[in-house]
């Protein structure tokens, strides 16, 4: 397969980007090639500086750069030799399997629905991070700032989307999907939250078991931990912080170093027809590495064909055409 990687993309690009890029490299098969997608010239000259052969990547030229703080359907509009317009282009049109960045998010978000698309039925594409528990395991946080005023019926696909994706990229048999609350009883929570809870509750589409709280959330209490983007996101920066304090009060064990972002790379997009890793602004060459590993998973998974079956067969869901 062949994975696209905006080399643009990200705080500390491109020098981060292609050395994870180059780490990447040696994990990937044979049969698996990093499409580099960005400024040729600079691409050569960074991969020369670290004596790597060129031939090792394939490269594309993408003479312009959407920034951080740009708005993203302006910008992909008038930037189409940007790198992230390109890669999405050349995803559209099967050039490449799978597309990553740590640039944009808002481009990232968008430029997948505009040039995927989203799967049809799907209400809104969600974002995700991985929470790795106390026991060794892990779970799916889902969604983590794409959705922040998510609807009920929105829940209940983040559900779906988040079982699908647990049984394939985990391997997790029958996951356990909990929906995040303020308390485990059935009528707690805000309106939203309630309706979304009578909804998920009598689910044939997945294992719903209930409500958690914020306590539960690193004890193996679920393997799929459903909440709004505006909730999720805050976790996630939260975990962040929580891990960067004891990293600098020298308070590490194998459980804390679990924490780290870099382990996971990014999130895909998932929802969209196709496999689009969107990375952390901050990635360094470690996190750039597992980002084009991830995408590699994903696609191989076939996560988004599986996502528009399990539309296709709802016994109890809701699909928005």
């Amino acid at each position: 397969m062949r994975i696209g990687l905006d080399v643009m993309g990200g705080d500390f690009a491109p020098v981060a980007t292609i050395d994870g890029a180059i780490l990447a490299a040696k994990e990937l098969s044979r049969d698996d090639k990093i499409v580099l997608i960005g400024k040729e010239a600079v691409i050569h000259s960074i991969l020369l500086e670290r004596g790597c052969d060129v031939s090792v990547f394939d490269i594309v030229d993408a003479t312009d750069v959407i920034e951080m703080g740009e708005h993203p359907t302006k910008a992909l509009a008038r930037k189409p030799d940007s790198s992230i317009s390109v890669g999405f282009g050349m995803l559209k049109h099967k050039k490449i399997e799978a597309f990553a960045s740590a640039g944009n998010s808002g481009a990232m978000l968008v430029g997948s629905i505009f040039s995927v698309n989203t799967i049809q039925g799907i209400a809104r594409p969600c974002t995700s991070a991985i929470v790795p528990q106390e026991n060794g395991g892990t779970s799916l946080l889902v969604d983590v700032g794409t959705n922040p005023d998510a609807k009920p019926d929105v829940f209940y696909q983040l559900g779906l989307i988040g079982s699908i994706y647990a049984e394939n990229v985990f391997h997790v048999k029958n996951p356990r999907v909990a929906l995040l609350n303020i308390g485990h009883e059935e009528e707690k929570g805000n309106l939203t939250t309630q309706s979304a809870y009578h909804l998920m509750k009598d689910s044939k589409d997945f294992n719903f078991i209930g409500n958690i709280e914020g306590r539960d959330i690193l004890r193996n209490n679920a393997d799929v931990i459903v909440c709004d983007g505006f909730t999720g996101n805050i976790i996630l920066k939260l975990v962040e912080s929580f891990y960067n304090i004891l990293e600098k009060r020298s308070l590490m064990d194998d459980y804390v170093s679990r924490l780290n972002y870099e382990n996971y790379g990014g999130t895909p997009i998932l929802g969209v027809n196709g496999a689009v890793i969107m990375g952390h602004g901050i990635s360094n060459d470690i996190a750039v590495k597992n980002m084009v590993l991830l995408g590699r998973d994903v696609y191989k998974a076939k996560v988004a064909s599986k996502i528009k079956h399990a539309l296709l067969n709802l016994n109890g869901g809701f699909i928005v055409e």
